[in-house]
């Protein structure tokens, strides 16, 4: 039975080829803005792109006293979604976006999929509009909610799902308190903007962000059960999450040598006790 065990931890530990840490992060979108204000193109990118990213505010409260629409039309507080003491991912999207945030849903939706946690049960999911227009397009986000509940496709889980729509003042507290730098583009006609996800704790704070529009469910996962300080997942979730760590470079999670190693030490320590056992076992019934 021990050597099973140490079998399975061996196996669990070592599914996942080891994310590369860089120095920089996988887009020009997420990385440090150190262009040139003088030109137009820095760095190669579009005039439109200059202030366009995510800068990571790790351990930052986001304004949960800010004021929204729902899907349904009702004034809420972002705080109400934080008091069910469940992590919450949160979606900085517009409605009417032609393209990303879109996939940015998809992926998402995807993702959770993916998952053993449930939406509503295990976690919230909030998607706000940073277009203040859209706040007041009757039934936009109630279709776009109905859109993705429907798509997730799981019974029960309507009371997890939140798409909001508000004010200026109100889409500007959550966007610079999460990070989220985007930039209306006259000549497309569009919002300049980035693809990722955020994960937030029960309290309100900036605990992962998750780049692009994919999103593997192992580090989504992990990203929940970290904001939620591993209050969720099983016991073998928890034993996986121990041997990743989280790179915020990549917003993805890496297996974590040197724990591995740990956990290869203790388990080793107790194969070697349980032959001792055995072996005592059976010179005990020898001399009997």
């Amino acid at each position: 039975m021990v050597k099973l065990f140490a079998l399975v931890v061996v196996l669990f530990c070592s599914i996942s080829v080891p994310a590369q840490k860089t120095e920089h992060y996988n887009s020009p979108l997420y990385s440090p803005k150190t262009y040139d204000p003088s030109t137009t193109e820095p760095n190669g990118l579009p005039a439109a792109l200059q202030t366009v990213g995510i800068d990571q505010k790790l351990g930052d409260q986001l304004p949960l006293d800010t004021e929204f629409k729902d899907e349904n039309g009702n004034m809420v507080k972002l705080g109400t979604y934080f008091s069910k003491g469940k992590p919450v991912i949160l979606a900085l999207v517009y409605y009417e976006c032609p393209m990303l945030c879109n996939q940015v849903l998809n992926g998402l939706t995807g993702s959770l999929k993916g998952m053993s946690l449930d939406a509503g049960k295990d976690y919230e999911v909030v998607a706000i509009s940073f277009d203040a227009r859209e706040n007041n397009k009757a039934d936009l986000a109630k279709n776009k909610k109905a859109n993705y509940v429907e798509r997730y496709g799981r019974a029960g889980s309507e009371d997890g799902w939140h798409f909001l729509t508000g004010e200026q003042d109100s889409i500007d507290k959550v966007t610079k308190a999460a990070g989220f730098n985007y930039k209306w583009d006259e000549r497309s006609n569009q919002f300049a903007h980035a693809g990722g996800i955020m994960v937030v704790t029960p309290e309100g704070k900036m605990s992962r962000y998750l780049y692009g529009i994919d999103y593997p469910p192992k580090d989504l996962k992990f990203s929940i059960m970290d904001a939620s300080a591993s209050n969720v997942g099983s016991p073998t979730d928890r034993l996986l999450l121990y041997c990743y760590h989280y790179d915020p470079a990549t917003g993805k999670y890496g297996l974590a040598i040197l724990n591995v190693m740990r956990l290869g030490g203790i388990v080793t320590l107790l194969c070697m006790g349980a032959m001792a056992f055995v072996f005592w076992r059976r010179n005990k019934k020898k001399v009997s």
